[in-house]
């Protein structure tokens, strides 16, 4: 790594699982690109839920990660390991990151950077890579969405849930979500989703209601156990249900019934332990479908809160009141 660099960088550690008030600002050592590797001068970063797990002793990053937490970062790049030819000294890029994201530098698998998109600042673009990585591999990969099928996405004014509504809409699926609340409801429904309050009504019933029977071709789920058997009921015949989180607990008794009688397919899938290599493909499709969207301002970031990196804490209550509507992102620079 060659020019100038300071000796240690400031970070957001995790000294013992616990609530918001564990993460402390420190010094850390500077992170030296390895073959493959750059260094990226942090300009902000994302908050995300696996980051609250991690504080809370529940989700350990991968062996080879950083300890320090952060999926996602948005900067300059500023020095590059072996055998790196781009992106190159300078370039404004945003990466998915297995931790290391709450510092002012972060090293990244150069196949995991992509470029900022015209129009659109760090604040905006720390807020993607984890999101759109995840809704791009588990909506039109792993739920083979197609133009004209119809998808039900819990947790709709999440940072997942509105990226997932915009991207649905953009390749030309409709779009029904659940939402906690009036006024979040109504968010969704100004990004294009027909949106139903869970705490009002009985998702299952609303959504046969608006398929008039048929129910939907595609769930996206991040509750778990406890949706498990709804979700099955809310599936159209060859319907597919991707779960990625289990916000409401891992376990659940289900009649497998509608499982064969409908040709249901149950998957699902997690980001972070997968390989660098999986994670570029998934990197490219990004760059070649997703991004000229981005450019042509046709799908948006939402952003709801910037908070600086000293005041990660209030960033995560914030987080874990699920009061927001989008994405939490820190500002680093």
């Amino acid at each position: 790594m060659t020019g100038f660099f300071p000796g240690t960088m400031a970070a957001v550690e995790i000294p013992q699982s616990g609530g918001p008030e564990v993460l402390q600002l420190c010094r850390r050592p500077m992170p030296q690109p390895g073959p493959g590797e750059v260094l990226i001068k942090v300009a902000a970063a994302g908050v995300n839920r696996p980051d609250v797990m991690q504080r809370k002793g529940l989700y350990p990053p991968p062996p080879e990660a950083s300890d320090i937490p952060g999926l996602e970062v948005a900067g300059k790049v500023v020095a590059l390991g072996e055998s790196v030819r781009e992106p190159a000294i300078g370039e404004s890029v945003c990466a998915l990151v297995s931790g290391g994201g709450y510092a002012e530098y972060c090293v990244a698998a150069a196949a995991l950077c992509l470029p900022i998109p015209k129009g659109l600042g760090p604040i905006d673009a720390a807020a993607m890579p984890e999101t759109f990585f995840t809704v791009w591999t588990n909506i039109f990969e792993r739920g083979r969405l197609k133009p004209g099928e119809s998808m039900l996405v819990h947790g709709g004014s999440s940072g997942i849930g509105t990226t997932a509504i915009q991207l649905a809409r953009a390749f030309g699926a409709s779009v029904f979500v659940t939402a906690g609340s009036a006024e979040k409801c109504r968010f969704c429904e100004q990004l294009g989703a027909t949106a139903i309050n869970y705490r009002e009504e009985d998702f299952v019933y609303r959504i046969k209601a608006l398929t008039e029977g048929k129910g939907v071709n595609l769930i996206l789920d991040m509750i778990g156990g406890p949706y498990l058997q709804r979700n099955l009921s809310c599936l159209a015949a060859d319907g597919r249900l991707v779960v990625i989180a289990v916000q409401g607990g891992p376990k659940a008794e289900i009649n497998l019934l509608p499982i064969f009688l409908n040709r249901l397919t149950l998957t699902g899938s997690t980001l972070r332990p997968r390989s660098v290599e999986e994670k570029a493909t998934i990197a490219d499709s990004l760059r070649r479908k997703v991004w000229p969207l981005l450019e042509s301002g046709q799908v948006k970031p939402v952003v709801h809160a910037t908070f600086t990196l000293a005041k990660a804490a209030e960033a995560h209550r914030l987080m874990e009141s699920s009061r927001h509507m989008g994405k939490i992102v820190l500002s680093v620079a």
